[in-house]
């Protein structure tokens, strides 16, 4: 059995800002309150690998949002770009092809390839309206099932979906959830959320939060307010 995560790396702040500048200030600001960040597509494009570098050498964890998609040969190649940055975590979409040419591409680094289900911002007239005839949670199932079969070591997905999944896909897989939100927080463009405590019981392995740290008067306390969260959550 997997030695339990604590729960301060349980939370991965997402660096959801517009520079490298701010997101340096922000890691400064949060300290040793936070472990592990996410650097998303807005922030990879204005020098966020550079910054990915930067953040493992300080002993931090880095997630890679990149959600990989492409043909086999150039995921292939781009997945290995990344693990020798020495990322942790490595979002590629949930397409059979996609997640076997990541996969196959992997050797022997530890890096972890998350598979892509649905976007959290996606309902179910949003699939319809994009040609799908699945409902958000028929979906989701099938992209689980198949990033198990390709060998994927997690899956982001919303917390609504995470206690079906972790029965489908068993105890295994690592679930990370974004669409994190407290108590009381604004939902933005989020449409399928859950507070951090609900989450975990759920089954979540790792929460994504963004804006409701990133964006809070003060961002280390509300940082570890949710650690808290996650550790009572973690021992109920």
């Amino acid at each position: 059995m997997a030695a339990p995560i604590p729960p301060r790396d349980r939370l991965i702040v997402a660096l959801d800002l517009a520079d490298v500048q701010a997101s340096e200030a922000m890691v400064a600001q949060l300290g040793d309150a936070v472990t592990f960040y996410k650097i998303g597509l807005e922030l990879t494009y204005g020098g966020g690998l550079g910054l990915a570098e930067r953040l493992i050498a300080q002993g931090k964890q880095v997630f890679l949002d990149l959600k990989l998609h492409d043909i086999p040969n150039t995921v292939a190649r781009a997945t290995g770009q990344v693990a020798r940055i020495g990322a942790t975590f490595l979002t590629v979409h949930a397409y059979p092809q996609t997640m076997k040419a990541a996969m196959g591409a992997l050797g022997a680094s530890p890096m972890k390839l998350l598979a892509v289900t649905v976007m959290t911002s996606y309902d179910d007239a949003d699939l319809g309206e994009s040609g799908y005839a699945l409902t958000v949670s028929e979906l989701v199932t099938r992209r689980a099932l198949q990033a198990k079969e390709a060998g994927m070591h997690g899956l982001v997905l919303s917390a609504e979906e995470a206690a079906a999944m972790r029965q489908t896909v068993g105890p295994d897989m690592l679930l990370v959830t974004p669409g994190i939100r407290p108590a009381g927080a604004a939902l933005a463009d989020q449409k399928r959320v859950m507070t951090p405590g609900v989450a975990i019981a759920a089954g979540a392995d790792y929460l994504v939060v963004g804006r409701p740290v990133v964006q809070a008067p003060d961002p280390r306390a509300a940082a570890e307010a949710i650690v808290a969260e996650i550790a009572a959550a973690a021992r109920a």
